[in-house]
């Protein structure tokens, strides 16, 4: 029927002769019209092959063609692709992810399902359901149309997708206005119940095509299913004076346009007197009806959006033909008198002039045309708001600007959108399942779409700060999560410091000891000549007292955040004031068994005796010691560090050893001194010996001893500042021994029984 209605427009004759013109008549140079796509695709079949251009008001192309001189016809809107970007980024705004679709089951329908589709598995969004409308349809009986009904119905009962997607035309709408009332009128289903269900606890996308079709609906159906409804609309603007020309058409003007008394009848149920046929209603037309008195739904007052399209597209055609007219070719047929010739034989230069054409309307708009024959403009986004009579109205709550930045091209005032009544939640959740609060990540279903999916909390030491995370992430070394493991939280600095509890104490106890050490040093300088003090040595107590006092202090170099220079010299101090004590508590050991041994008669340890010997035990004992940390610290110095991974909560400021091997060594070294002096000194313990100090060095070896052999297991099983304190504990407990085991008995002596401390005692002693 379009072939032949085409065929008719241009050749039109008594009878009906495909390219023959009989006569002089006006020539065809232009067609506006084409809301559906299938009837402009169908007059641009016949009409390009004229090269007659044709402009069409509201449909897409189903699928880009390749355009050798012409495109198939022009289009007065915005490309469609840009009408796919806003569907996605609407429902990503609202983030709807659960989506149905409505579409026609034609071409275009596919093209924009497949494209719709491919744009959502990118964005991840899923469809519920697909329910293609089958174009031209005819049913053997009402059975088969309530059993279609149901089938297309269970869709949009059974699913849990609030947002459906309308693609079509008139008949689209139509369709699913009937799928969601048949139920109703044919069964005994509860009304409310059943559109709470089906429509009314949806929001409805629509697309640009079903601009106007809810005029049709109104008659038939009851618009509150479509209430709340998000429509994408042609850009429109106010034009001048159009209402003015409104209000000035009565049917008694319009003697050659019989749609001007057709529209009269139905707006104002009436009938001419002079009318054709029979007509249902009862009142006369008297012609002195306004149309502003009509109620808007029926009849508006301003344009809409494919009014709006079709004004530009007349404008578009009547710039074009001026541009002709005053071009050089057509005063060069006027010049021989061709003209009707050229009107008929030049149509196809009008497309020439209206890829060219740049202009603005009336309401100030540029109207021109891309290289794909389409308008530059974008789409408006209306809200469709219903009233108890039945009438609507389209409020604009937003726009898509072609113009914008990458994917800011929508724009959306959630303010002035008016929801469904029946809607629990404004704006509603659109999910296959609620989001996945922080915390947690999605877990896949097996067989279902990827938008259906279980919550999983995160894994220890992982976190999901964002809603619907597909997997959760690692805190940065320096942050850990916290207890809702969303969040990653700033991980404390630890050392042991001097203002905490622990530093307190140790400190107190390092000082303490280091004045008790200071204390018994001065007691024995005062006391230097007496027995007991010239007894042992003298010149060895005064180092190993020097050298316990330096232990104590030293301990003072762990407390503190660690720098450079602490943790240059802490261990290796430790190491040697440790050794230096160590030897002398050694050589203390080895005098007392040469002395036992000088004292028989003419044995060879006689010309050992002296300080000599004591010093030179010190001394090789301490160098030793000192050359093992020369090259520690010349090869691989101890520095600052940060161990971020050791404590979940705090990253440890410490001092990294360097060479862990050379520290043991250090270590190592101590340790086989105090064992040999203990070997010793128990070898020792029955020899005769002035106030049996041989029997204080082997307790306060087994003491020193018995500290270190402790402190190793617990000095690697712990981390951090415990760690520190344990080394520290370590120090004054073994310095402490030495200084309680060796030198209290003798403070007690020389203060508290000088009697004991006279040399009769002495030789009474040595017999």
């Amino acid at each position: 029927m379009t072939y032949r209605t085409t065929m008719d427009l241009l050749f039109k004759s008594c009878t009906f002769i495909p390219n023959y013109e009989c006569g002089i008549q006006k020539g065809l140079i232009g067609i506006v019209g084409g809301l559906g796509l299938d009837t402009s695709s169908h007059v641009a079949d016949l009409s390009s092959l004229y090269k007659i251009p044709q402009i069409s008001y509201g449909s897409f192309e189903s699928a880009p063609k390749d355009q050798t001189n012409f495109p198939p016809f022009y289009r007065m809107i915005a490309n469609e692709a840009l009408q796919y970007i806003g569907i996605v980024q609407l429902l990503l705004h609202f983030r709807w992810k659960w989506v149905g679709l409505f579409i026609k089951d034609d071409e275009s329908g596919e093209h924009f399902l497949q494209t719709l589709e491919s744009k959502f598995s990118k964005n991840g969004i899923c469809t519920a359901f697909i329910i293609r409308n089958q174009v031209n349809v005819h049913f053997d009986s009402m059975l088969h149309v309530l059993q279609d009904s149901y089938s297309n119905t269970s869709d949009l009962v059974e699913s849990t997708a609030k947002v459906v997607v309308v693609y079509g035309e008139t008949a689209t709408i139509m369709r699913l206005a009937w799928i969601i009332w048949m139920p109703i009128l044919m069964a005994p289903v509860p009304e409310s119940r059943y559109l709470e269900r089906t429509s009314s606890g949806r929001v409805w996308i629509v697309t640009a095509q079903i601009d106007f079709a809810f005029d049709m609906l109104q008659k038939t159906f009851d618009m509150q299913m479509f209430h709340g409804a998000l429509s994408f609309t042609i850009q429109k603007n106010k034009i001048p004076g159009f209402q003015i020309f409104l209000q000035s058409i009565y049917p008694a003007l319009a003697n050659k346009n019989g749609f001007i008394k057709d529209f009269w009848e139905q707006v104002f149920h009436c009938a001419f007197l002079d009318s054709i046929g029979t007509t249902d209603f009862d009142e006369t037309c008297t012609g002195d009806e306004r149309v502003e008195s009509v109620p808007a739904p029926f009849f508006e007052m301003s344009m809409t959006g494919h009014s709006y399209s079709i004004y530009n597209a007349v404008y578009a055609l009547a710039h074009a033909l001026h541009m002709r007219d005053t071009s050089r070719t057509r005063h060069r047929a006027i010049k021989y008198g061709d003209r009707l010739g050229t009107l008929n034989l030049e149509t196809w230069k009008i497309h020439s002039f209206l890829q060219k054409i740049s202009f603005n309307n009336s309401a100030g708009d540029e109207i021109q045309f891309n290289e794909d024959g389409e308008l530059v403009s974008g789409f408006d986004i209306t809200n469709l708001i219903t009233f108890p009579n039945n009438s609507y109205t389209r409020v604009k709550v937003g726009m898509l600007d072609p113009q914008a930045p990458l994917e800011k091209e929508l724009t959306i005032d959630e303010d002035k959108i008016k929801w469904h009544k029946f809607l629990i939640q404004v704006p509603p959740i659109s999910l296959c399942n609620d989001f996945c609060h922080p915390g947690n990540s999605r877990k896949k279903k097996e067989g279902e779409k990827f938008c259906c999916y279980d919550c999983v909390s995160c894994p220890e030491g992982k976190i999901s700060n964002q809603e619907d995370m597909d997997c959760c992430i690692a805190c940065q070394e320096d942050h850990y999560p916290n207890k809702g493991q969303n969040q990653c939280i700033p991980k404390i600095m630890s050392f042991l410091s001097s203002q905490e509890n622990t530093g307190i104490i140790l400190e107190f106890l390092s000082l303490f000891f280091s004045l008790i050490t200071a204390l018994v040093l001065l007691i024995f300088l005062k006391y230097q000549d007496t027995p007991i003090v010239k007894a042992n040595n003298r010149s060895l107590t005064y180092i190993l007292l020097v050298s316990l006092l330096l232990c104590f202090l030293s301990s003072l170099l762990f407390i503190g955040q660690p720098n450079k220079v602490t943790c240059l010299f802490r261990q290796a101090a430790f190491g040697i004031i440790f050794s230096v004590a160590v030897s002398s508590v050694l050589a203390k050991t080895i005098i007392v068994v040469v002395a036992f041994m000088a004292s028989r008669p003419g044995n060879i340890f006689r010309n050992w005796m002296g300080k000599r010997l004591a010093h030179l035990i010190v001394f090789v004992c301490s160098l030793i010691q000192i050359i093992i940390c020369v090259m520690w610290l010349s090869s691989s110095p101890p520095f600052p560090d940060l161990d971020m991974k050791s404590l979940t909560e705090e990253i440890i400021i410490e001092c990294n050893e360097g060479s862990v091997i050379m520290f043991y060594c250090v270590l190592g070294y101590m340790g086989f001194l105090a064992t040999f002096s203990f070997t010793m000194a128990f070898l020792a313990r029955k020899l005769p010996d002035t106030f049996n100090e041989a029997k204080f060095i082997t307790f306060s070896m087994l003491v020193f001893c018995s500290v270190w052999l402790s402190f190793v297991p617990t000095y690697l099983s712990t981390r951090g500042k415990d760690m520190v304190a344990v080394e520290i504990f370590s120090i004054l407990g073994s310095s402490a021994g030495l200084l309680g085991c060796i030198f209290l008995p003798k403070c007690y002596i020389i203060i508290l029984r000088p009697d004991l401390n006279s040399r009769d005692l002495l030789k009474r002693n040595k017999n």
